[in-house]
């Protein structure tokens, strides 16, 4: 199977958090819009049901735009104020922060 250049995954948001999280999300910061894009990240999209958050993204170079992520100041920013938000890992300096989720289809 040809693989496409998307990214995803999932995350849980702590109830208490939700709505803060969601309202982060619908009114973001334009300096980490900017920074994602820096980093090479496209077509960016996440989804809600409930608490759980789907996350997926058009990248080139997906380690590359991690790294990038990880040294913005802008995006650490952001972080550190969301991260208190999500079950389990958020570090972006962890080897594996997130568990991508395996693309079993694609049509171009």
């Amino acid at each position: 199977m040809e693989k496409s250049n998307k990214f995803a995954w999932t995350w849980t948001i702590k109830p208490e958090c939700l709505e803060e999280y969601v309202q982060m999300h619908l009114e973001p910061w334009a300096d980490v819009l900017e920074e994602h894009r820096r980093a090479g990240i496209r077509n960016y999209s996440i989804f809600q049901n409930g608490t759980q958050f789907f996350y997926c993204f058009e990248c080139d170079d997906v380690e590359a735009a991690c790294a990038y992520i990880d040294k913005s100041e802008a995006c650490n920013r952001w972080n550190a104020i969301t991260s208190k938000m999500v079950e389990g890992s958020f570090d972006f300096g962890e080897a594996q922060p997130i568990k991508p989720m395996r693309e079993v289809f694609y049509l171009k």
